[in-house]
């Protein structure tokens, strides 16, 4: 998998020796501007693993293009690459900010940038959230299951519908999980398409090996300040995992409720069941779209 790389640098002749150093490297791929209001139109634009920046603008530092890019992804991994010293930057706009910083003083700091990159896009240090210890390989399982066609398939909605009824609940969906948002293949009760991952209870649920329950959101100190959750009306929520060929999380099948509620043992057996058939779904849209591997 290629990881994309903003380069915001002013100088024309750093900002090319940088890009260099970044493109010696295997699967980085860079796109490159001088400016904040540059950088602002590309994060736009397009969608990148990672920003490596100055911090002296011309029109700002480069903590204010680390803030544009936290607004958009905010895991997204960043990386200050400047000559100027940490001692004299101005960081009370961005007090809570996770950023590298690697100082421009010698030959070995451009050599050694790719590998930062690398790092800090690969092992995702600079999320919001917590990650499963096996998330590459999550995400790559995930992956198999992008195939044409994948969110109109009737069976996912019959499956939400159905568990929407069964229990009772206001909403049911079928969520996969990838690298910044939750991706839902079937809703049933509401049209969501996607929710950023940072938002969702999901995110954490994939953690767990058994039924999530939450019987009231905004009680649970993690999701009481979701101001996303509040404003789509969920207050419970049940979830379990839908897992790929090698039991990797890939999503969650869930219900929730407009108000308070509990799970019964039985209910969330039963809702084991779903997530189980919807994973089988799954499973089989992916060998279907696997050449070769028909009926294997």
């Amino acid at each position: 998998m290629e990881t994309s790389v903003l380069v915001v640098e002013p100088d024309e002749s750093e900002r090319e020796r940088t890009v260099r150093a970044l493109s010696d490297a295997d699967r980085l791929t860079t796109t490159a501007c001088g400016s904040v209001a540059a950088a602002e139109r590309a994060l736009d634009s397009a969608v990148f693993d990672c920003l490596v920046t100055e911090y002296d603008l011309p029109d700002g530092t480069g903590l204010d293009v680390v803030t544009l890019a936290r607004n958009v992804h905010p895991d997204v991994g960043c990386v200050l690459f400047t000559s100027a010293p940490f001692s004299e930057m101005d960081t009370s706009e961005a007090a809570y900010a996770v950023v590298d910083y690697l100082g421009k003083e010698t030959p070995a700091d451009y050599e050694y940038l790719p590998e930062l990159v690398e790092s800090v896009t690969t092992a995702r240090t600079h999320t919001a959230y917590p990650l499963p210890e096996n998330e590459a390989e999550r995400l790559a399982a995930l992956a198999a299951y992008d195939v044409a066609g994948m969110e109109t398939t009737d069976s996912f909605d019959r499956l939400t519908e159905l568990a929407s009824k069964q229990f009772d609940a206001a909403y049911a969906f079928v969520g996969l999980l990838d690298a910044h948002e939750e991706r839902f293949v079937s809703c049933y009760g509401a049209d969501w398409e996607s929710i950023p991952r940072e938002k969702t209870v999901c995110t954490y649920s994939i953690l767990e090996d058994d039924v999530t329950v939450i019987e009231d959101i905004r009680r649970d100190p993690l999701f009481e300040a979701n101001e996303l959750l509040e404003d789509l009306g969920f207050r419970s929520y049940a979830g379990a995992t839908l897992t790929g060929p090698e039991d990797e999380s890939v999503g969650m099948f869930c219900v929730l409720d407009d108000e308070p509620r509990t799970y019964t043992p039985e209910e969330r057996e039963t809702l084991r069941l779903f997530a189980a058939e919807a994973s089988e779904q799954l499973e089989l849209r992916r060998r279907l779209a696997t050449p070769g591997r028909i009926g294997a």
